[in-house]
């Protein structure tokens, strides 16, 4: 059997076709429009993501698969008309920062703990809650379809699946990141709705994160999941405490935690990994920062390199060991600050500095901000194993050797670098009755090979004063 996995993400839509065996080939890929209509906006176009998805299910369809699934960006969200199934808002994008003075507002009122503890997360512009309520209150569309009954409100995934399937549904794992789902009942919470005044109706149904989700043009839909948590299923890990990173366009751990539901303690967010058909949920914790090959893909735009070549190797040992940071604050700071205020800087440039110079330093600031969220984990549970590393980024092995330097733990990376369409394969294989093993493929083992820890002094300065910096500077808050 042949298994079709879409990995509909932040910058694109891509599609892969997997056997049982493991073998893979992609046969689709589009990138779509970011748009930034104001400052802290991040947009989509949700026709433009819908006609990809199509597009690839199609592709899947001529090149033979029996059922497909899905990865979704997980946070970002949309509003649309159930009967037309047109969309009467852009794709608020998991970036998009425009909620932070109501963000704030909550926090000043005092309802964090309570939704801390029914949710697991911190208010932030990151999740969809406050975003769902924008566009309740700033879209005049809105009106005339909250009373006709016909308003639905969801994340990308819930859009995709109710327009190809008819099933207006979205799978937990998602749901867990709208910060409107009770983290321990798996179910929409009234008292976090009514807060956020988003009417539980209008939302999707939750489901599973594999098994009967519908079918497209008679493809089964077999399983969906956000992206994140798709590439941490990938690995078939088992024990408490493995961790895997995605170096995408931002950079997400995830540590798997199990049956238990954690509480919120600052950092790392609990979160839903998967529930499959008929199992207990399973859960992890969460973090990340916010722009990783999207700060090398700026840089890019900048001129300061033209081929990912020029970056695999440097000449100075460290950037920050001659005084040149960077902070990679240009979304904000995620786990484990959750500033939105926070805007990323080189510190420490001069007449002498090259190009070169400051993408070395770019790189070492996706490295140290990793670290700290590395930390963050470890604070809360201990990790078990080598930090399993995928994503575009993982090519880069400069990086992968500076990471675990500086995390002082091993980077364990797979020939196999697309983690995210191999969970959703994976996701559908077992709901068809059968797998696709992840064993089988070689490991690049990164061991540290030096001490860099205390270098995260030095940045932890730099990034204080980007924090300091964006609030002076922060009308939104």
């Amino acid at each position: 059997m042949s298994f079709l996995a879409i990995d509909q993400s932040t910058t694109s839509t891509s599609a892969f076709i997997f056997d049982e065996n493991g073998a893979c080939k992609r046969i689709f890929s589009r990138t779509h429009a970011q748009m930034h209509p104001k400052e802290g906006y991040v947009e989509h176009d949700p026709a433009e993501l819908l006609m990809n998805v199509e597009r690839a299910v199609s592709a899947g369809i001529a090149a033979g698969a029996r059922a497909f699934g899905l990865a979704n960006q997980g946070e970002s969200c949309l509003a649309w008309d159930s009967v037309t199934k047109k969309a009467i808002s852009p794709v608020l994008v998991w970036q998009d920062a425009r909620t932070a003075q109501y963000c704030e507002e909550l926090k000043r009122s005092g309802y964090e703990p309570m939704i801390q503890a029914r949710t697991g997360l911190p208010v932030s512009t990151y999740f969809s809650a406050s975003k769902l309520a924008w566009c309740l209150t700033n879209l005049p569309e809105i009106k005339p379809l909250l009373a006709e009954g016909r308003l639905r409100l969801g994340t990308t995934d819930a859009y995709f699946r109710d327009c190809l399937t008819g099933r207006f549904q979205t799978d937990i794992a998602t749901a867990s990141r709208t910060q409107l789902m009770n983290i321990s009942t798996g179910e929409w919470d009234e008292g976090l709705c009514n807060l956020f005044g988003i009417p539980v109706k209008f939302l999707p149904e939750i489901t599973d994160c594999n098994g009967d989700l519908g079918t497209v043009s008679g493809l089964p839909l077999l399983g969906s999941i956000v992206d994140q948590q798709a590439a941490l299923f990938a690995y078939g890990l088992k024990e408490r405490g493995q961790t895997k990173m995605t170096f995408g366009t931002g950079a997400f751990a995830m540590t798997l935690i199990g049956g238990d539901a954690p509480s919120f303690q600052g950092g790392a967010l609990p979160t839903v990994a998967w529930r499959l058909a008929g199992q207990p949920i399973t859960y992890a914790l969460d973090g990340g920062l916010y722009t990783a090959s999207a700060g090398l893909n700026w840089a890019r735009s900048l001129g300061l390199f033209a081929e990912f070549s020029e970056i695999n190797t440097f000449d100075a040992p460290t950037a920050i060991g001659h005084n040149l940071v960077f902070v990679p604050a240009l979304a904000g700071l995620g786990c484990p600050h959750w500033d939105s205020a926070a805007k990323g800087a080189w510190f420490g440039l001069s007449l002498e500095t090259t190009r070169l110079d400051m993408m070395q330093a770019m790189l070492e600031g996706i490295a140290f901000r990793a670290a700290e969220i590395l930390n963050e984990m470890r604070r809360q549970f201990p990790l078990k194993g080598p930090v399993h590393v995928d994503g575009g980024m993982a090519a880069n092995t400069w990086f992968c050797q500076f990471l675990a330097d500086v995390t002082g733990s091993a980077i364990s990376v797979l020939q196999q670098n697309e983690m995210t369409a191999l969970g959703v394969a994976r996701l559908v294989a077992q709901a068809a009755g059968t797998d696709i093993s992840p064993g089988g493929q070689q490991a690049r083992l990164y061991a540290p090979q030096q001490d860099l820890s205390a270098c995260l002094v030095d940045f932890a300065r730099a990034r204080r004063l980007t924090q300091a910096w964006g609030k002076r500077h922060d009308d939104r808050v």
